[in-house]
């Protein structure tokens, strides 16, 4: 058995709907159905799969401990398209090409400051 995709990624917050706004917006994921838990979330999906959810916090200090999480990646088959939509929505992104030139790369941030990576193979 090994590893073969993301499955999702979790994101706690204290700015619950700019988060959701960011992902729905800016990156196209759509909200989706998400168990009954006892605290405020969505989860966000992308071709029928849950890949963020977002847990709604009460201020940063109930995140603990601290995620040293560097960033997550997104596959894209056009990342021209997803530089114009970002451009659109007025976010701010780094290009990057892998070295080998089997990638080209979109890095931004989301509100909470979580590093996203845009990755198109070629």
């Amino acid at each position: 058995m090994s590893i073969a995709l993301l499955d999702h990624v979790n994101i706690a917050t204290n700015k619950l709907e700019a988060t959701k706004d960011f992902f729905v917006d800016v990156l196209g994921l759509s909200v989706g159905a998400r168990p009954n838990f006892e605290f405020p979330g969505y989860w966000l999906y992308a071709d029928g799969q849950d890949l963020v959810h977002l847990v709604g916090v009460e201020d940063d200090s109930d995140v603990e401990p601290k995620s040293p999480l560097d960033h997550f990646a997104f596959r894209t088959d056009d990342l021209e398209a997803m530089a114009v939509r970002l451009d659109d929505n007025k976010v701010k992104y780094v290009r990057f090409e892998a070295p080998d030139g089997s990638r080209r790369q979109l890095f931004l941030r989301d509100p909470n400051n979580v590093t996203i990576e845009i990755s198109c193979r070629t």
